[in-house]
């Protein structure tokens, strides 16, 4: 089948070229070195023999493999990005390669005592006896969303190598900037030309997901008075303690790290400020509309009760949604997850049907026009330098792939 050492090699090729994104920036795509893997990922297509490869101004790439049946059947499409994270540096990447996992503590970074342990990160035991890459602690690792890559690229040369694998037409697309929420805003949904498509950027092997967060993103600015602290009675205002009365009157258990499953939340990430101004940056996640649109009006509300209390408008709050939950669009042609799902059978994977607690370019591009589930990409601890992925899982996934466009032409539409 697909040669292990092949997705190795192709992987770790991907992850040393730093492509994080810039979400101060306002150029697509948001930092210029995304560009490096772009240019890399176009002439890639074009090597193992996909057509119609192209890569627009926006670094944009999509490339096709042609129909190999008489029959007319739905054009599928497959899509990752190749974009990494500003949650963690993506710069001088040192995967590490653990070969028949053992299950027990991996030791990213002795000289900074950085461990990697399944007491702590169950999911390793999943692993045991599996080849890891991981990081070396220094770095995130980037399989979020480079394993997908490695596994649309895999496959397709697979097809490509394999003629006597019958499917209709397939299109590839790869994106810059998902990571700051705007990897779908300028993908060109009709030159793409896919009834529907899958992101390959989920996690765990097997996880398939058509519901997602309603997301926003919040900037909330308070405002305050500089005097000499030493004349300051009665004239300072502190922005920065108003700030805090803020944080401490949003509700303490609807955060990330006490919320699961279909439980929404107010994450803080980023906080700047001084006596005379602090802004306050939070996302707002909430997979029920109703209580997404009740969480905006909780920021908003808070805000008008301290200006209340002040009697003078010291804080401000801009809300500005992000992406919606996809399911109001998937739910319609289901037969697109119910595909997906036989082909993971088929492969004696077992399925795992869950809410995404994230959003991919998929939830985005459902809302324009192309329903687009999330199938695993196989990574864990995305983000951070815990992360990694099993290579099995990428040889998984790109057989997922395979599968899905043998299936196609045995269905009726």
């Amino acid at each position: 089948m697909i040669s292990k050492q092949h997705i190795i090699n192709r992987f770790i090729s991907y992850v040393t070229i730093d492509t994080e994104s810039d979400p101060e920036s306002n150029t697509t795509p948001s930092s210029e070195k995304q560009w490096d893997l772009a240019n890399k990922l176009a002439k890639e297509l074009k090597d193992i023999g996909l057509e119609e490869v192209t890569i627009d101004e926006n670094a944009y790439i999509m490339a096709t493999l042609p129909s190999n049946i008489e029959e007319d059947v739905p054009t599928i499409g497959f899509i990752s990005h190749f974009d990494t994270s500003p949650d963690f540096t993506g710069a001088n990447v040192k995967p590490q390669i653990i070969e028949n996992y053992d299950g027990k503590d991996i030791i990213l970074n002795a000289a900074e005592n950085i461990v990697l342990s399944p007491d702590y990160f169950e999911d390793l035991k999943l692993y045991k006896g599996q080849t890891l890459i991981t990081t070396d602690g220094t770095t995130l690792l980037g399989a979020d969303d480079k394993a997908g890559i490695t596994e649309i690229v895999s496959a397709m040369e697979y097809l490509v190598q394999h003629p006597e694998i019958k499917h209709g037409k397939i299109r590839v697309g790869f994106t810059p900037d998902e990571e700051i929420g705007r990897g779908a805003h300028k993908f060109d949904v009709s030159k793409f030309g896919a009834d529907w498509a899958y992101t390959m950027d989920g996690s765990e092997i097997g996880e398939l997901e058509y519901e997602n967060f309603n997301a926003a993103g919040a900037v909330v600015t308070i405002k305050g008075k500089i005097v000499h602290p030493g004349y300051a009675k009665g004239r300072m205002i502190n922005s920065m303690y108003i700030a805090q009365e803020f944080i401490n009157s949003l509700p303490r258990l609807e955060t990330p790290e006490h919320t699961s499953g279909r439980e929404g939340f107010f994450h803080l990430h980023t906080i700047k400020g001084d006596v005379e101004e602090t802004q306050l940056h939070y996302i707002i996640r909430d997979h029920d509309k109703e209580h997404f649109e009740a969480r905006k009006e909780v920021m908003k509300k808070l805000a008008s009760e301290i200006n209340a209390q002040r009697q003078q408008e010291v804080i401000e709050v801009t809300i500005k949604d992000q992406y919606y939950n996809m399911r109001e669009k998937v739910e319609p042609v289901m037969h697109i997850v119910d595909i997906a799902e036989e082909a993971m059978k088929a492969l004696n994977i077992k399925p795992i049907i869950k809410p995404i607690r994230g959003g991919t370019d998929g939830s985005q591009l459902s809302f324009m026009g192309l329903p687009c589930p999330n199938i695993f990409a196989g990574g864990h601890n995305f983000h951070g330098r815990y992360e990694y992925v099993p290579v099995e899982s990428m040889i998984s996934a790109a057989k997922v792939i395979i599968k899905i466009a043998q299936l196609i032409p045995t269905k009726k539409f």
